[in-house]
C-alpha cells in the first residue's frame, strides 16, 4: 500500500496536473481580490485618520464632490477590465483543463455514483471495487493522464478529490468526464460534494496512487476470483443461500448482483459503507448483523440473521482479500 501523504484534502497541496492549474487560478483571484481589499481598505483607513473629530469641537467638513465624470469612468471602467481579465484567465484555464487530449492506451476509469457509495470499474482490466481508486502514478518524463467517466444511478452526485482535480458533478442518465496526473505516491480523500440524501457525508472516497509496480501487483490480485477458504465454507454456502446473492457480486459463486458493491475483494479495501466504518472483522459483523446502526438509512436491510449465522458469514467475509 502506498504510504499515506494527505493528512487533509486541500486544493492548496496539489498532487495532480490539473489540481497544480486549478491552485494557480485560485492564487491568481485572491491576489487580485487581496489588491482590491488593500485599495479600499487603505482609502477607508486614510478618510478615518484624516477626518476624525478632533478635540470638543465640531470637526470640520471635508470638501465635497458633486459629480465627476473621472471618478465614474474610474469606478465603472476597473471593476469592468478586472471582470474581463478573470473571466479571460478562468476561461482559458478551464479550456486546458477540459480539452486535454486523451492519449493512446491511458487507463479509463468508471465511477458509478450510488445513495451512498461509490462504485469503481476498470473496463480494459475487468476488475470492479468500491468507495477506494487505485492508480499508477504518472511519471513527469512520460505522462500518463488516467480519464474517469462518471455516471450516477439514482440522484445527483459530486466527485471531488481536492488534491487530484477540481469537483464534477455526477449526473443521472449523463456522462461527464475528468481526468487526473498523479505525480507522487500516496492516499488522498474526496468527497461527493452535493447533498444527495441522509448519508451525504458519509459518502466518502479514497484514492490511492501507487509506484507502477505496485499498481500491476494489485491488478493482478483483483482480477483474481474469490478466496475458497476450506474453514468457511459453511459461511460461503450460507451467503449463497441467502438474498445477498441479489444484491452482491462475488466471482467465482452465484453471487451475482449489482445493485450493491462488489464483495469479491472486500477486504483489500479500508473502510466499509463507503468511510462509515473501519474494514475490520468487528465492524464487518456489525454491519452485517445491522447496518442502519453504522449508516442510518443505508439500503442494505438487516437480514434478521441468528448470531450464529452472522459469525458464519463474517468467517467468510474476512477471508475475501
Amino acid at each position: 500500500m502506498a504510504a499515506d501523504r494527505a493528512a487533509s484534502p486541500s486544493m492548496f497541496s496539489p498532487v495532480s496536473t490539473p489540481a497544480f492549474q486549478i491552485r494557480e487560478i485560485a492564487f491568481f483571484v485572491i491576489g487580485i481580490a487581496a489588491a482590491i481589499f488593500l485599495v479600499v481598505g487603505g482609502f477607508t483607513a486614510y478618510a478615518i485618520a484624516r477626518y476624525r473629530r478632533r478635540g470638543a469641537g465640531p470637526a470640520a467638513e471635508p470638501p465635497q464632490v458633486y459629480g465627476s465624470t473621472r471618478i465614474e469612468l474610474a469606478w465603472t471602467v476597473v471593476p469592468l477590465l478586472i471582470v474581463v481579465v478573470l473571466f479571460l484567465v478562468t476561461a482559458r484555464y478551464i479550456w486546458g483543463i477540459e480539452r486535454r487530449a486523451q492519449p493512446a492506451g491511458s487507463l479509463e476509469i468508471t465511477v458509478v455514483g450510488h445513495q451512498w457509495w461509490w462504485e469503481v470499474r476498470y473496463p480494459a482490466l475487468g476488475i470492479v471495487t468500491a468507495n477506494q481508486i487505485h492508480l499508477p502514478v504518472s511519471d513527469p518524463d512520460r505522462p500518463a493522464p488516467i480519464f474517469i467517466t462518471l455516471q450516477s444511478v439514482d440522484v445527483v452526485h459530486s466527485f471531488w478529490v481536492p488534491q487530484l482535480a477540481g469537483k464534477m458533478d455526477v449526473i443521472p442518465n449523463k456522462t461527464n468526464r475528468v481526468w487526473v496526473e498523479p505525480l507522487v505516491p500516496g492516499t488522498f480523500v474526496g468527497q461527493c460534494a452535493e447533498y444527495c440524501g441522509l448519508q451525504h457525508a458519509l459518502m466518502l472516497l479514497t484514492v490511492v496512487v501507487h509506484p507502477r509496480e505496485e499498481f500491476a501487483r494489485w491488478a493482478a490480485a483483483q482480477q483474481l476470483p474469490a478466496r475458497d477458504d476450506v474453514a468457511a465454507r459453511a459461511g460461503r454456502e450460507l451467503f449463497a443461500s441467502l438474498a445477498c446473492i441479489n444484491c452482491h457480486t462475488i466471482r467465482g459463486t452465484p453471487a451475482n448482483g449489482v445493485f450493491g458493491p462488489d464483495l469479491t475483494h472486500l477486504m483489500s479495501r479500508a473502510t466499509i459503507g463507503a468511510g462509515a466504518a473501519p474494514n475490520t472483522a468487528r465492524h464487518l459483523r456489525a454491519w452485517i448483523d445491522n447496518p442502519a446502526a453504522i449508516k442510518s438509512g443505508a439500503l442494505m436491510p438487516a437480514m434478521k440473521l441468528s448470531q450464529d449465522e452472522v459469525d458464519k458469514l463474517t468467517a467468510y467475509l474476512v477471508t475475501l482479500r
